[in-house]
């Protein structure tokens, strides 16, 4: 048999992973923007409300949305702009700074971002078709990207686990919970490991290194 000749634009694996998730991207922007035409919101406006809710405990401004959303102020003020003349959002002084401006929902506001967070249904029903190892396997792939992306400058803000000072990798000997969360104070497995979580505290400068390789060697060396 003759040697094999590569198909034309044959892809790596990187290539189809890549197109993957472009297009888990698109599912989810068309969604927004077919859930946003009846609501009468945009993509943007309906995270923002999504976010909010999401940081109902705690005081938000202007520049954290633009930060975490991965968007310029300008566009977040002009969606804050309309969310406060539909009544969704409001603005007042910061209790911990005068001077400051946080936004938050209003009750009209939380019923909304309710509403919107159904918008992602359609991908956690194909993440929900994956078996538990899978869904593991597959949280920890995500968890290395977006550590790249914020490596690389394309996002500013990953409240994620590995990223943690509380989280500590491979300190327990049980495969299935080898890692321990210093805030609760209890082991945790791979299928535990969260991308945003709103009791994250960076780990410092001179850990951070040290910490995120042994997450990634899996332990070796312990």
């Amino acid at each position: 048999m003759g040697k094999r000749l590569p198909m034309q634009g044959e892809k790596t694996i990187v290539d189809h992973i890549t197109t993957g998730l472009t297009k888990v991207a698109a599912a989810l922007r068309s969604q927004a923007w077919e859930g946003g035409t009846v609501r009468k919101l945009t993509p943007t406006q309906g995270q923002i409300l999504v976010l909010l809710a999401e940081r109902a405990t705690r005081a938000v401004r202007l520049n954290d949305v633009a930060d975490e959303l991965c968007l310029t102020a300008a566009t977040v003020s002009d969606a804050v702009i309309t969310l406060v003349e539909k009544q969704l959002v409001q603005k007042e002084r910061s209790a911990e700074d005068r001077r400051a401006l946080v936004i938050t929902l209003t009750a009209a506001g939380r019923r909304e971002a309710q509403q919107t967070a159904g918008w992602t249904e359609v991908v956690e029903a194909g993440v929900k078709s994956l078996t538990p190892d899978e869904q593991a396997v597959f949280l920890r792939g995500l968890t290395k990207v977006i550590h790249s992306l914020q490596t690389q400058g394309v996002i500013s803000v990953a409240r994620m686990c590995a990223g943690c000072t509380y989280f500590q990798p491979y300190v327990h000997a049980d495969a299935a919970r080898p890692h321990h969360c210093g805030l609760v104070n209890k082991p945790m497995g791979e299928g535990q490991l969260r991308l945003d979580c709103p009791d994250f505290v960076p780990v410092g400068d001179v850990d951070r290194p040290r910490r995120w390789e042994a997450f990634v060697s899996g332990g070796e060396g312990r």
